[in-house]
């Protein structure tokens, strides 16, 4: 991977980045480069466990839908920033190739995956 063909997401609050490709969702690229981010539903938009807050350039990323923002009601700590990371698909990158993401420190988790 080259600069050219990702956007760099560092992670507020928490020294780790990752690297997003055009067409993957915050979540999958999180998973796929060892970094924790809660889920219940398996990315499938059907809970509100992986929710986060996009910090800068959020308008590269595909517009939340109904059905996002139906799940995002059900979340704590809820900001104009807040997204699903299942649903946090990159459209585009950013000029600057870089956007700033924070993880709430709890959600409503009643399930988890992967433990």
């Amino acid at each position: 991977m080259t600069a050219d063909d990702t956007t760099r997401v560092a992670i507020q609050g928490n020294n780790k980045e990752l690297q997003l490709k055009v067409g993957q969702s915050i979540l999958d690229a999180a998973h796929a480069q060892g970094v924790d981010i809660d889920h219940a539903c398996g990315g499938v938009c059907a809970c509100s466990t992986c929710h986060i807050k996009i910090l800068s350039n959020a308008d590269c990323f595909r517009e939340a839908t109904d059905d996002e923002e139906d799940q995002l009601d059900k979340a704590r700590d809820v900001a104009l920033t807040s997204r699903l990371a299942c649903q946090s698909v990159l459209e585009r990158h950013p000029d600057s190739h870089q956007v700033e993401i924070t993880i709430p420190d709890w959600n409503v988790n009643l399930v988890q995956e992967g433990h």
